[in-house]
């Protein structure tokens, strides 16, 4: 998740807002590793269910209700974002699609698939460490 987050970084994660709200598209969540559920993976999420998510060449077009729009990502490092690949998902009742923020280095929904509901663990909320980096997470503020 550089540059946004750094290995070592000490969060606290919300675990208790999901049970009474579905998690939110550009919110930092915490799940367990669909692959291997004794991993925690820390990822944002830009699909939300039921949607068609596409992402081409840093690009991502979301379709909900017949409506399609473009997500921007202001916390990303443009250059960085660049040369991502072409990739389609049809979201499910109760799947996501996470990303990492450093695309060209994370193991995300692009390379393992959509992210089942039941996984998530809740969302990060405040970094506590470094001192230094103390701060609330906000999420990404979208207009869909």
């Amino acid at each position: 998740m550089e540059p946004n987050f750094e290995d070592g970084d000490y969060l606290i994660v919300d675990e208790l807002s999901y049970a009474i709200r579905q998690p939110e598209r550009g919110e930092v969540i915490v799940f367990h590793y669909p692959q291997d559920p004794k991993q925690f993976f820390i990822k944002r999420i830009i699909g939300l269910p039921t949607e068609t998510i596409v992402l081409q060449n840093g690009r991502i077009s979301i379709t909900r209700d017949g409506n399609s729009f473009v997500f921007e990502e202001p916390y990303l490092d443009r250059a960085a974002e660049q040369n991502t690949g072409f990739y389609t998902f049809t979201l499910g009742p109760d799947e996501y699609m996470v990303l990492g923020d450093n695309r060209g280095e994370s193991s995300d929904s692009r390379m393992w698939g959509k992210l089942e509901e039941h996984f998530i663990v809740g969302r990060a909320m405040i970094r506590l460490w470094p001192l230094q980096g103390i701060t609330l997470i906000p999420k990404t503020q979208t207009t869909r």
